[in-house]
């Protein structure tokens, strides 16, 4: 969500496992599928739907700037040769702008060995997708690394945004990771929002986006199209 404007930007993709019993949340199982290697292509087909889903959104429901897509790219993902020509490979078949999707990547592999996060970095950049750093805040990041790695946002780990009406240290963390990222041209997306108290703090700290419970719990396509077509109409009547 814009904290400017209170409009939805976009969305982040998020696996689950449908089973007879329920739903299964991703803790239970993306070990595993990390480790026994299902990770890779479960995500591309991730990847693949999301996009797709975008698509639909965004011609029903068209904006400036148009809505974006986040996916999470696993450490596993990231060391494969050939990440960037199948993301790409997708975006074309899908056709969509490669500039609505956003790249999540957890802090300690985007700031890890420099030479060979930087050339992949560097490669999915030459896409055109956005690149964003995930839980920043929580890794052993060099502030000399981060000005030179090409990344667009960076998305403060919920446990400080979580604890900022109650704790000031981590209130003064989330103050200086906005500053951080705005002196390097980056914007911010700040995570776990849950309260209003959350969202009047980020507003007076300059946070451009947030995402959290306060907007909704994770849910699945119809039930985002009902969030859109909900925020659409409050914003017309705020408008008029």
């Amino acid at each position: 969500m814009s904290l400017q404007t209170g409009k939805i930007t976009g969305f982040e993709a998020l696996t689950r496992w449908q089973r007879p019993e329920g739903i299964l949340s991703p803790v239970a199982f993306i070990a595993v599928a990390e480790e026994i290697g299902l990770i890779i292509p479960m995500n591309r087909q991730l990847l693949r739907e999301a996009c797709q889903n975008l698509r639909s959104w965004q011609a029903e429901f068209p904006s400036t700037p148009a809505l974006t897509m986040s996916v999470n790219i696993t450490p596993k993902e990231f060391a494969q040769p050939d990440l960037a020509s199948e993301i790409g490979k997708t975006l074309r078949e899908v056709g969509l702008d490669p500039g609505c999707l956003q790249l999540e990547i957890i802090e300690t592999i985007a700031m890890g060995d420099a030479e060979k996060s930087g050339h992949v970095l560097a490669q999915l950049k030459a896409l055109g997708v956005r690149l964003s750093i995930d839980d920043f805040g929580t890794g052993y990041s060099s502030l000399s690394r981060l000005r030179r790695i090409p990344v667009d946002t960076l998305k403060i780990d919920r446990a400080f945004i979580m604890n900022m009406d109650t704790d000031p240290e981590s209130r003064e963390i989330v103050r200086t990771i906005i500053m951080l990222a705005h002196n390097l041209g980056l914007k911010v997306v700040a995570e776990g929002t849950e309260t209003q108290a959350h969202i009047n703090q980020l507003k007076q700290l300059n946070c451009e986006m947030a995402q959290g419970y306060l907007y909704s719990k994770p849910a699945d396509g119809q039930a985002m199209l009902k969030l859109l077509a909900s925020n659409q109409s409050v914003s017309a009547a705020a408008g008029s």
